[in-house]
C-alpha cells in the first residue's frame, strides 16, 4: 500500500491536535468541529459508533443528553456532515442503541438511502435484567447517498461457510447433471460476533469496544485497499486499525486524550507521544468477576 496523502484531506490546516503517519491519521477533538474541514467527497466509507446516550463512563461525561430530541438532534448534524465528506460511491455504517436506531433511521431514509439494516447479536454472561427480557443484539445500518449511484460491495470478500454445501454435503438435483451445492454463500443481515472480552488479545480499556471480526467485514464489503476509512467517534481505535491492517488508509477522531492516544499506539503512528512511551496496560472495567472464579 502506496502511503495515503492526509494533508490533502484538509483544505486548509492539519486539526490542531493530531499524529499520523503514511497510513493512520488519529485527531483528537470533537468531530463536530473537525468534520468540517475534511474535504467534501473524499471518504471511501465511514463506520460511526456514537455514544448511545446510555450513561457509560468514557471518562468525559460524553455519553448524556437531557432529553432524546437533544440526542437525535445532535446525531443529524454530525450525520450530515459525515453524508457531506462521503463520496458518492461510498457507504456509512452506524450503530446505535436499540431504543434510538428507529430515530436515525427514519432520519437518513428520508434525506439519503438505507441499503440495509443488520442486527448484530452476540452471546451474554453478564449481568441481565429481571424485569425484561435481556439486550443480546445491536442494530446497524448501511447507508449510502443515493439509490441512484452503485457503492462499493466486495462480496468475494466476505464469503462465508455454507451449511449445505460444506458440512451436509447435500447435492443439487435441479441442475442437469446434479451438482453439489456451493461450500460458501454470501453473509445474511444477521451477523454472529463474540463481544470483545478481558483476556481476549484485542481488548483495550473502552466500555465500548467493537470486534475487529464485525470491522473486518465491514471494511472488506465496503472499501478497496488503497482507499480511506474515517471513524468520527473511534474510541479504542479498532475501525481504524483494521483498516490499516487490510491495506487501507485510515483517519479516527476522538474526543478523549487517552483513547486518543490508544489509537496512536494501535494503529502504529507511534510508540511514544510528545515524549511518553504508549504501552498497553489491560484494566478490567467492573469489579464483577465470571462465575467460573468466584470463590
Amino acid at each position: 500500500m502506496s502511503e495515503y496523502d492526509f494533508r490533502a484531506l484538509f483544505p486548509g490546516d492539519l486539526p490542531q491536535e493530531e499524529a499520523h503517519n503514511g497510513y493512520c491519521m488519529a485527531v483528537h477533538g470533537d468531530c463536530l468541529q473537525i468534520l468540517p474541514l475534511i474535504r467534501s467527497g473524499s471518504v471511501d466509507l465511514i463506520f460511526a459508533d456514537p455514544p448511545y446516550n446510555l450513561g457509560k463512563d468514557f471518562g468525559n461525561q460524553s455519553d448524556h443528553w437531557e432529553n432524546v430530541p437533544d440526542y437525535i438532534a445532535w446525531c443529524e448534524n454530525w450525520l450530515q456532515e459525515c453524508m457531506r465528506v462521503l463520496k458518492d460511491s461510498g457507504t456509512l455504517y452506524l450503530m446505535a442503541a436499540t431504543q434510538y436506531m428507529p430515530y436515525l433511521d427514519i432520519y437518513l431514509s428520508e434525506n439519503y438511502h438505507v441499503l440495509c439494516r443488520i442486527v448484530w447479536t452476540y452471546d451474554s454472561s453478564g449481568v441481565q435484567s429481571k424485569k425484561m427480557f435481556g439486550s443480546l443484539y445491536e442494530p446497524i445500518l448501511m447507508v449510502s447517498k443515493s439509490p441512484c449511484t452503485p457503492v462499493t460491495f466486495n462480496a468475494q470478500d466476505i464469503l462465508v461457510e455454507a451449511k449445505t454445501g460444506a458440512v451436509r454435503k447435500l447435492m443439487d438435483y435441479r441442475k442437469d447433471p446434479p451438482q453439489p451445492y456451493h461450500t460458501t454463500k454470501l453473509p445474511g443481515n444477521v451477523w454472529t460476533f463474540p463481544r470483545v472480552r478481558y483476556k481476549m488479545p484485542e481488548y483495550e480499556n473502552h466500555p465500548a469496544q467493537k470486534p475487529e471480526s464485525l470491522l473486518e467485514r465491514i471494511i472488506l464489503a465496503s472499501s478497496n485497499p488503497g482507499e480511506l476509512v474515517l471513524d468520527p467517534f473511534a474510541g479504542s481505535f479498532t475501525a481504524p486499525a483494521v483498516a490499516v491492517r487490510l491495506g487501507r488508509a485510515a483517519v479516527g477522531i476522538e474526543l478523549s486524550g487517552e483513547y486518543f492516544e490508544t489509537g496512536i499506539r494501535r494503529t502504529g503512528i507511534a510508540a511514544h507521544y510528545h515524549g511518553k512511551p504508549l504501552v498497553k496496560e489491560k484494566i478490567r472495567k467492573t469489579n464483577a468477576r465470571s462465575k467460573h472464579v468466584r470463590s
